[in-house]
């Protein structure tokens, strides 16, 4: 399974040849750096760590620039490790979106907006309360929550107001529509997780 480190740039519209329009997600995917190559004997898996974006070196604590200068690259802003990649690469290599292929189905994790505090109308969809019989002020309530003396408690997982998006998301099935490997550039078919600039990882289904 090969990925890559992407920056999500926005939604754009897509026309195919016969005119039809498609909703697409443009990403910055790269270029990345290979940092380290972990395998089973000495860190008991497999897996390829990739940088993304340069950081000035100043920004960087001690650890961390060891860890790069023993990889002989440039410091990174953003570091992902990506497990059973398949791909034949040696430290200090550079990742493109060159290992992706027009119409490859992908799928794309990362952090969705986060909506902050919500209640359970914008939340779960929850219908409220009626508007008469002398009812004003709890149009959006949620209701009863618990039971009578039997069980005399809430149970877990009870669907109530919160904290709503800002969660790892993946969505799997994506479509590749066009690549532009000058400028780094992938099309996706549909939307992907997280706001404009957000961070995501993209992966071979």
């Amino acid at each position: 399974m090969v990925g890559i480190i992407g920056k999500k740039i926005g939604m754009t519209r897509y026309f195919t040849e016969n005119g039809e329009s498609i909703s697409a997600t443009l990403i910055e995917a790269g270029p990345c750096d290979v940092v380290q190559i972990k395998t089973e004997k000495t860190d008991g898996y497999s897996a390829v760590q990739l940088g993304f974006q340069d950081i000035r070196e100043k920004l960087v604590n001690k650890p961390k620039k060891g860890h790069f200068k023993k990889a002989n690259v440039a410091p990174k802003r953003i570091l992902k490790e990506f497990r059973d990649f398949d791909r034949d690469v040696k430290v200090g290599d550079n990742i493109k979106v060159d290992i992706f292929n027009e119409n490859d189905i992908i799928k794309v994790s990362g952090y969705s907006k986060g909506k902050g505090f919500a209640g359970v109308v914008k939340k779960y969809d929850f219908r409220g309360g009626p508007k008469t019989h002398g009812q004003s002020d709890r149009l959006r309530t949620p209701g009863s929550i618990g039971q009578s003396s039997d069980p005399k408690r809430v149970f877990k997982g009870m669907r109530m107001a919160g904290r709503m998006g800002n969660s790892r998301t993946t969505i799997s099935n994506l479509r590749i529509l066009k690549i532009d490997a000058e400028k780094n550039l992938l099309l996706i078919k549909g939307s992907v997780p997280g706001s404009r600039n957000s961070i995501i990882e993209i992966t071979h289904e």
